[in-house]
Formats: structure tokens, sequence, C-alpha cells
């Protein structure tokens, strides 16, 4: 077996067969590189290691397990977890015998689950814990077709009689003893493998309807994998942390694509709780995450300095000016003067340093965010203190796999060229089309939707607007269908201006109207640990979100950040009639509990847009105030009603401000 020197990627067997699955790629790291660590999990405060050699006994074991109690070719295994070696080798496991691993939101609650699994024929599960277990004992009646189902952590299951019920430690020693009755089966079927089976199954979050299973091969998934470990120089070397949900494209072609490409260690965090601890202990070559965990790292760091000294506070004030006058010239290698080359060098000590050794962002060569538009001054913020962020396009349908910023030429309004071996074109209307090998085969029994986002030249139909600039990057502006006009004719992009308001620590989420209106209002969303913060160090009593949110202060706070986002769109030709005129702040957070995200935090615009119309109505009638009454669903389950009587307030908005040529 030989390895590629430029790519770091294993290329073929000593037979010549091109390494074209997942089990093919595993059994080869296992030849290549069997004492490197391929993936750690931290349990009980402790990290436990697993070489290549080692995932290949333990993913063996499970697959001749499955096999044992009947798992064959073409059949689907459901995994439900956080992100856990186990699962991932129970993925593995699935695809030696042929099968498809369809991986499930760990937080959706059971009756969610309950589509996905019957749509996906699930007779097999693997799950993490009791509480996975018990959801899906409780969709038994509703699932009859489900058979087995293996729990990775037995805590709590020891009176757990259920049939079907079986620990993955059982499971593995009834694959052990499968093996030796039946030698020569396992490496059977990992050889009848081939590139164009599939590889995944990976569901939709549903924004605009029911979720659909995308149907990702083995061929297209490598793809991606090998397009982006080329391009970023990836290496055995790398450590990434696995903590983004297991059924979502990102984790996937991180975790697993990449992984299974470059032979790099995955590394799980102990819970979700313990991320950021984990994150600074492992320290990350390579990070991947959405802007919205970059968004709560930059909250965290603002809440932190202003309980600081006052001598810390202007230290860290001066030092962040000279970042952003030559952090990101420095770090992409453009010439700088000698003063301010000096002056970061002293910050990189004093302030850049320690603030990168406190997110766990010390060793990152390249940091990767996507899943939603990031801010320019989000970007910006984490490339001026030396962190080599950059965006990638994709979607689940592309392997996340369309557009790369090669380092060197990073702008903040693109997400990018081309990645190798993708076309990208513009339609008519200014929809993004996309051809590569990395998109998917089509959608799970659904062949009248696929054939209508992929067209009959191969084209898949990303349904997001975007522009190419003078150099061929991209930009996406928004969602194809989300974007409208004003009555005046202006161009109205929600999600461009509700980015710019997110920006802010103190603001979590915003929802913009604007479609068909003349004057956009939004929904404001507060974080709850940064305006709390700043509540206490003001002395102001509140007794919860929905007190706080309707506090005269915090309307002040918020009012201030919406005025701030006009400002700033006065000064964009294009989005300067878009300003907030008015605005009201929720009170209850979204939550996708109740239907108003996605399980990825995407904002569901249309159901908002029902559920809220008494609200929409009131901010376009020019009222004072409204009161609403909301159903929500706890975390137990439960469901109750929320009453609030929300004030709406005006903004200032600002005439166009006309650049000079």
């Amino acid at each position: 077996m030989r390895q590629d020197q430029h790519k770091g990627t294993l290329v073929q067997t000593n037979d010549g067969m091109q390494l074209q699955t997942f089990p093919r790629r595993l059994l080869g790291h296992g030849q290549v590189r069997p004492g490197r660590p391929a993936f750690r999990e931290k349990y009980l405060g402790i990290w436990q290691t697993w070489t290549w050699s080692q995932v290949n006994e333990e993913v063996r074991a499970l697959a001749c397990g499955l096999a044992a109690l009947g798992f064959e070719r073409g059949m689907n295994l459901a995994i439900i977890g956080d992100n856990r070696p186990r699962l991932y080798w129970a993925m593995l496991a699935a695809q030696c015998l042929g099968g498809v691993p369809v991986p499930l939101y760990q937080d959706a609650p059971a009756a969610d689950m309950a589509y996905v699994l019957n749509d996906a024929e699930i007779a097999f599960a693997v799950v993490e814990d009791q509480e996975q277990v018990d959801k899906l004992l409780e969709l038994r009646a509703l699932c009859p077709q489900m058979r087995h189902i293996g729990f990775e952590d037995p805590r709590g299951m020891r009176h757990y009689g259920q049939a079907g019920l079986l620990s993955l430690a059982a499971l593995q020693e009834l694959g052990r003893s499968w093996d030796r009755d039946h030698p020569g089966q396992f490496d059977a079927m990992v050889g009848a493998g081939q590139g164009s089976d599939t590889a995944i199954i990976l569901y939709t979050s549903g924004t605009t309807g029911k979720p659909k299973g995308v149907c990702q091969s083995h061929a297209s998934l490598l793809a991606a994998g090998v397009g982006g470990v080329g391009f970023d120089h990836l290496t055995e070397r790398e450590d990434i942390l696995s903590y983004l949900p297991m059924a979502w494209v990102g984790d996937c072609l991180f975790s697993l694509a990449q992984a299974l490409v470059a032979g790099f260690t995955v590394n799980c965090p102990e819970s979700g709780d313990t991320v950021l601890t984990d994150l600074r202990e492992i320290g990350p070559t390579y990070y991947f995450a959405p802007p919205r965990v970059f968004e709560n790292m930059l909250t965290t760091v603002m809440i932190r300095m202003e309980d600081a000294g006052a001598i810390k506070r202007r230290m860290f004030a001066y030092f962040m000016a000279v970042a952003r006058r030559c952090g990101t010239a420095i770090l992409d290698g453009k010439p700088v003067s000698a003063a301010d080359r000096l002056a970061y060098a002293l910050g990189q000590v004093l302030v850049y340093g320690p603030l990168k050794n406190v997110l766990g962002l010390s060793r990152v060569r390249v940091a990767y965010t996507a899943g939603a538009a990031i801010g320019p001054d989000l970007f910006r913020f984490y490339r001026s203190i030396g962190v080599n962020l950059k965006q990638l396009y994709g979607s689940t349908e592309t392997c996340a796999y369309v557009c790369l910023q090669p380092d060197g030429n990073i702008k903040f309004d693109s997400v990018g060229l081309p990645a190798p071996g993708v076309e990208v074109k513009l339609a008519a209307n200014g929809e993004v089309l996309v051809k590569s090998v990395a998109t998917m085969d089509g959608y799970f029994k659904r062949p009248d939707a696929t054939a209508e986002v992929i067209d009959q030249d191969g084209y898949f139909h990303t349904g997001d607007a975007g522009i190419f600039d003078a150099e061929g990057h991209l930009k996406i502006i928004d969602r194809a269908a989300d974007v409208g006009q004003m009555t005046d004719g202006a161009m109205f992009a929600p999600n461009y201006i509700e980015n710019k308001l997110k920006f802010f620590p103190f603001i979590k989420e915003a929802v913009a109207f604007g479609n068909g209106r003349d004057q956009v209002c939004a929904f404001i969303n507060i974080d709850m640990e940064a305006v709390g913060n700043w509540a206490e160090r003001r002395h102001i009593a509140y007794s919860g979100y929905t007190d706080l949110a309707a506090h005269a202060s915090t309307y002040d706070l918020v009012r201030d950040c919406v005025e701030k986002v006009n400002a700033d769109l006065a000064a964009e030709a294009l989005m300067a009639g878009t300003q907030i005129h008015r605005f009201l702040i929720l009170h209850k957070e979204l939550d996708p509990d109740d239907g108003e995200l996605t399980r990825t935090r995407k904002v569901r615009r249309t159901f908002i847009a029902e559920k809220y119309a008494v609200l929409i109505d009131a901010l376009y009638a020019n009222k004072a105030s409204q009161f609403i009454t909301t159903q929500v669903k706890f975390e137990d389950g439960r469901v109750g009603m929320v009453s609030a009587d929300l004030r709406i307030c005006g903004a200032t908005t600002y005439p166009a401000i006309a650049r000079a040529a």
C-alpha cells in the first residue's frame, strides 16, 4: 500500500484496488499506521485512546455481531447519541456489511424520531444510553419494524429486559464468536462493497417541510474528503474535536470522511457541558464549528472583559484596535509596517496568545465555519487575533463541499472559490447551481423530490441566491426563497440583516420581516448569559428570561445594537433601504422543540410568521405593545402556556451614504 506524499492520503492497496469505500480505508489505516491514535474519548475525566489497529478490531466485532443478529446488505442502521467512538464504529460496522448508517439528532424528542425511523425502514438501532433506549421503546408501537437496539452505556439498564435489547459489549462478544464460526465472511462482505454503494443517509433539517433522506455514496463522500484534505494539506498528525451532531453533514465530512482519508485523530468530549474544557485540553489543529459556536465564544470573551479591571480593559481595547488594523494582513502574509508588526507581536504576548489559549484555539492551523452565513465582523475578529478561520459552503446534498477559501485569498463577504472538482454557476434568477462528484445520488424513496433539485444536466439546485465577484469568489446573499423585495423595489435579504444583529453578544437570535412591505421590522431573542451578566453588573433585578427581556433597560441595550446595524446598512448601496424601523424582544427563546428552529438552529420563517402573526401585525400597525399567549414544550415533554404583553420599540434609521467612486 502506498501513500500520496503531497496529500497525506491513502491511495491504493497492494493489489491495486482503489480504496473506494470507508471499510477499505479503515483496513488500510490498520495496515499503514496501526499504532497511530485514531479515536480518543474523555471518560470520567481521563482521555482513553484507540489506535487504528484497535479500531479495526472493534469495528470487525461490531459488524460480525450485527451479522449474527441478521443485519444484511441493503439494510439501514439508526445511530442515535452524542459523539462517541463506538457510535462511529457502529456506522463503519454497518458499512462493512453493505448496510447504511442513518444518524438521528440525539436531542430530538421521540415523536420527531418516529418519522425518520419509519421512512428509513429501521429494524436495527445502535444508541448511546438509557435516554435514547427509552425513546425507541416508547416508539415501538409506532415503529413495529424495530427489532434490535444496541446500547453503548449500560448505566441505568440493569433492569431492562425487553426483547431485542443488548449492550454493545455483548454484541461484540457475539460477533467474535460468529467471526470464528464463519471464517472469511467478514472479509468477503467488505470486499463486496463498491464506491457506488450508499454510504450514509442524512436527513435534512426540514426547514420547509418533512425531512428528506439524502443518500450519499462512498465515492461522493470520499471525493469530498480527498478534496478537502488536499486543499488544506491535512495529514495524519491533525487533531480534531468531534462534538457537533453526528446527523449533521458537517460532522460526517470532518469526523468520518476526512478522518478516513487522512488518518488523523478524532477526539470526542466527555459531554456537551465539557466541550470548551475538552477543547482546551486537546488543542485541536483542525477545528470546525458553525457560526453560533464562534458567536458564543466571542460573547464569553466580551463578558469576561467587562468583568475585568480597568487596566486589563484598556489593554484589551488597545491591542484589539491593533489587531483590527493589521492582524488579518499579517495572517495572510501581506506587507505591514514595522511599527504595526512590532505592536502586533507585543499584543500576541499580552492578549492574542492568552485569549486563543483560553478559547482552546492556540494550536489551530485551519478552522472552518459553515452551516449559516457568518457576519463579517465576527469573521474579522478571529482572523485578526491569528486564528486561520475560513468559510466553506455546501449542503447535505453536496457533502458540504462546494466552495472553499484558499489561504492568503480570504474575503470576509464571500464563501470562496469553487472547490477542486466542483463546477458552480448561477441560474438566470441568481440561484446557485452545483455539479460535482460529491453530489448526492438522490433522496431516499423520493425520486420526485430528487428530480426537483437535480436537473437533466446534473446540476443540483441549491436554493441559495448568490453572485460572483470580479475574482470569481462566490457571495451568498440568502436563501433564494427568502430573498424578496420591499415595496420600493429594494432587495430584502433577511438572513444578511439577522447575521449583522447576531454579531452583538447580547443578541442570540433574530428574525427580520420586510418582503412586500414598506419597511423592515424584527423579532429579537436576547442572549440570557450575556444580558444577564450585563444586568447584574448594573444591579437590575429580574426573575427569568421573560422578565429580563421585557425590562426597559434591556430594550435600550438592544435598540443601541439595532441602530448600529442600521448605520452599517446605510453605508451599503444594496441594503440601505432595509434598515430596521421597529422591533420587539420575544418573551421566549426560539426553540427547535417548539418548531421555531430546525435541529441545526436554522430559522423556520414560514412557521414563525404563522405562529406570531399577531406580533407581525402589531409591528406594522405602529402599536406600542401587543399581548400574546404562546404554547411551549418543556424538557420533560410537558406542554404549557406563556403569556406576555410585549413592548414594541422604534429605532433610528439613517440616510443612505453614497460611497466615493
